[in-house]
């Protein structure tokens, strides 16, 4: 029951909202629609002539959209990934603001048949958008030793998995992986309990997930593509869950910041003209959000803005 009341609590909903800076007459774009609370505080901040678009990639996220939000003039949906964000009509003509709150969401993790979670029993699937890709089951099943071993180094940082890429390979040859709790007990049996409150098979699934869904990719195909879509003056807000993806959304505002760092040992580089600026540093779930909602407290939100022109080149040394 306590799972099931997180469901709809919009992680850092006034601090990422608050970092769009929204105006009655914008136009802004939720590429992570979810279950729309953040959609909904942009939106009852709009006016008549503001306009929101709505993206997801889960066929269940645009469902809810549709039916409540598809009578407002105001709203335009889109089943798609937010990457390919600066390929829909509705964005030509230049955004006020995008949202992005990556990962996998909360009615993700509480829907045992999704397969997002160890803690129940159910079809190895991950895949956000259940219409296309192969399934965690499908990648496992082909995928070689090393192949698994990179997935779970590279998005999951194991330290054991090597070991797990050699178990799973081994055990498939009889009993092919299609559960989540048959992962789950393998990388258990195999890794054992290692980390205080922190199941051993934590680390392979959120790798797993990743691979299955290009997150990495898509994350940097969207960033790329708000930024050719925002207005000058326009804002970027991004929640992030695990380093990756804030390592990921940290580097992308920097380097398109117009600094750069040089290595005293390497010939200098030029800075590319700067499209962005961070607007403040890193923030972070209060201790009452992460009280109320224990799933905010990884979160780490960034606001960048795009600058009214390129500025030009800065050059430093490290």
């Amino acid at each position: 029951m306590a799972e099931q009341q997180l469901r709809h609590i919009p992680v850092m909903l006034g601090e990422a909202v608050e970092g769009l800076s929204v105006q009655s007459d914008g136009r802004y774009l939720d590429g992570t629609f979810g279950r729309g609370g953040h959609a909904r505080a942009v939106l009852s901040r709009l006016g008549p002539a503001g306009r929101l678009l709505l993206m997801d990639r889960d066929p269940t996220a645009i469902a809810t959209a549709q039916a409540e939000f598809a009578d407002d003039p105001r709203v335009s949906i889109r089943h798609a990934n937010f990457s390919s964000l600066a390929e829909w009509d509705e964005t030509a003509a230049g955004l006020d603001g995008v949202l992005l709150d990556l990962g996998v969401s909360s009615p993700q993790l509480d829907e045992a048949a999704r397969g997002f979670s160890f803690m129940a029993d159910a079809p190895l699937d991950m895949r956000m958008d259940t219409t296309q890709g192969e399934s965690a089951a499908d990648f496992l099943a082909h995928a070689s030793e090393r192949e698994i071993t990179e997935v779970l180094w590279s998005f999951g940082e194991e330290r054991h998995g090597r070991r797990i890429a050699r178990a799973i390979v081994a055990d498939r040859e009889t009993t092919p992986f299609t559960r989540t709790g048959q992962l789950a007990a393998l990388i258990e049996r195999v890794v054992g309990r290692r980390e205080p409150g922190k199941h051993p098979a934590t680390r392979s699934f959120q790798a797993l997930r990743i691979r299955v869904n290009g997150e990495l990719d898509a994350l940097q195909q969207g960033l790329n593509a708000a930024v050719e879509r925002l207005k000058p003056g326009g804002r970027l807000s991004v929640i992030s869950f695990h380093s990756l993806e804030d390592r990921a959304v940290k580097l992308f505002i920097r380097d398109h910041s117009g600094r750069v760092n040089n290595s005293r040992r390497g010939p200098p580089v030029q800075a590319a003209p700067a499209r962005l600026v961070a607007v403040g540093k890193a923030q972070f779930p209060s201790d009452a959000e992460t009280a109320t909602n224990p799933r905010s407290r990884s979160a780490v939100l960034r606001v960048a803005e795009k600058l009214l022109e390129q500025t030009p080149l800065h050059e430093g040394r490290a």
